[in-house]
């Protein structure tokens, strides 16, 4: 499908359609909002000339996503004005930010404009598991499109050693906190290490700085952007950082410990949440049963697992916690992706 430019202005065009033919995609040029409007809905991206848009924007098209509003210069101050009448997503000034507009149109070339499914997972405790169960996920839905697993706690045992990938070349949150603008979806994914369609964004060795909830969002929504699946792994401590990734996940999977003690932490942690609606339990190991589980921290249990024997040795072999799907944690990733709409059949 064509994006839409809605512009009179001839160097716009030329320049637009030169950044697109880049990104691999095609433009349909409407020199005027009556003709924008007749496609304004039909097309999977709209980015409106700043010669258009206080016009386009006195006639007030229907809401919809993927707007964006182009100029060449400095954007003065009516522009944005115009640009919150039209529901756009950003105002892009040329020729400086021709590199985020040539990722919002490569995100399109590739079907980008879909979002992909973002679990959070967090330990109700301590030693609870959460990390790994977070890799499992990621390992499972790998299987079915492309993922990520992105580590949010600086502090943890690394994703990226859990899986296997620490060696691998590619970005780490240290780089990408550096970057300006917006983050293409492709960009992303092809920037991390990876193995196949599993991908991970980590830490260096050694790096404890807590991250910025400006740069979580940033990278969670290019993470939806480039994948199917988004697999975070968060840190027990609440911060700014870890309410960014709350506040925009699909789901928030709670590993519980079915102890007396772990049970009771996770009810804490799960009684300091705004939103229960999302929130899922996963018991691993035996102890108290799931569904006093569930009564006790007032959220749904979506799977539960007897610990996995062997499971340093498999890690510490570079192989990931899931070396068979058929694994107690291979068929806990699998029930709980199904529910959430990865597999099949939605929550």
């Amino acid at each position: 499908m064509q994006s839409l430019l809605v512009t009179a202005d001839p160097v716009l065009v030329d320049d637009v359609r030169r950044l697109a033919a880049a990104a691999g995609v095609e433009v349909a040029v409407a020199a005027d909002p009556a003709a924008a409007l007749r496609r304004w809905t039909g097309s999977p991206l709209v980015l409106v000339g700043a010669d258009l848009a206080p016009e386009l924007a006195h006639l007030g098209p229907a809401r919809r996503p993927g707007v964006h509003v182009v100029a060449w210069g400095t954007a003065p101050e009516q522009l944005y004005r115009d640009a919150v009448a039209l529901g756009a997503e950003t105002v892009a000034e040329l020729p400086g930010q021709e590199s985020t507009l040539t990722g919002t149109l490569a995100d399109l070339g590739e079907g980008g404009l879909t979002s992909g499914v973002v679990l959070a997972v967090v330990g109700g405790s301590g030693g609870a598991g959460a990390t790994t169960f977070a890799c499992a996920l990621g390992q499972v839905a790998a299987g079915r499109g492309r993922t990520v697993v992105v580590d949010a706690d600086p502090l943890g045992p690394g994703v990226d050693r859990v899986l296997g990938l620490e060696d691998r070349e590619g970005y780490r949150w240290d780089a990408l906190c550096r970057t300006t603008g917006r983050l293409g979806g492709r960009s992303l994914r092809e920037a991390l290490p990876r193995r196949h369609d599993l991908g991970v964004l980590g830490w260096h060795a050694g790096a404890t700085e807590p991250l910025q909830p400006t740069a979580v969002r940033e990278v969670l929504a290019a993470a939806r952007r480039g994948h199917d699946t988004v697999v975070v792994d968060l840190p027990r401590s609440p911060g700014p950082a870890v309410d960014e990734v709350v506040a925009r996940c699909d789901q928030l999977l709670v590993v519980v410990r079915p102890t007396v003690a772990g049970v009771s932490s996770a009810a804490r942690l799960c009684a300091r949440l705004e939103d229960r609606e999302r929130v899922r339990l996963v018991v691993r190991g035996r102890g108290v049963d799931p569904v006093e589980v569930a009564r006790v921290c007032g959220a749904p249990v979506v799977a539960a697992m007897p610990d996995q024997r062997g499971l340093p040795e498999v890690v510490d072999l570079g192989l990931g916690p899931v070396r068979s799907p058929r694994s107690h944690l291979g068929r806990a990733a699998q029930a709980v992706l199904a529910r959430a709409g990865v597999l099949g059949a939605a929550a």
